[in-house]
């Protein structure tokens, strides 16, 4: 009788026994813990590309600044000449051809 119940009623597809049931359980343990330190070196990975990233970011900012700083500089260097060229009557011709400015931007000075 109790064969018959456990025929009936005992799936041997998802009933383990104790071993098995605890070779599974290691199995899924083993799993996870796998799965969790991937997922954790995942994070740490893109964190450090977050900051590498940044201090990138930064030195890139720097550089762009410099140089944008150093266009406007030369850019009113011209502009400073061209006005002491004006002042002292030479050409405008003759200004735009030293200074690269148009004589447009001259006549405004």
């Amino acid at each position: 009788m109790l064969q018959e119940l456990k025929e009936k009623y005992i799936n041997p597809y998802t009933d383990f026994g104790f071993n098995k049931r605890r070779e599974y359980d290691d199995s899924v343990k083993a799993y996870r813990d796998i799965n969790n330190a991937i997922n954790t070196a995942k994070a740490e990975g893109k964190a450090e590309g977050r900051a590498e990233g940044r201090v990138e970011g930064r030195a890139e900012g720097r550089a762009e600044g410099r140089a944008e700083g150093r266009a406007e500089g030369l850019a009113e260097a011209k502009k400073e000449y061209a006005r002491k060229m004006k002042a002292d009557g030479m050409p405008y011709e003759l200004i735009s051809k030293y200074t690269t400015l148009s004589i447009d931007e001259i006549a405004t000075l």
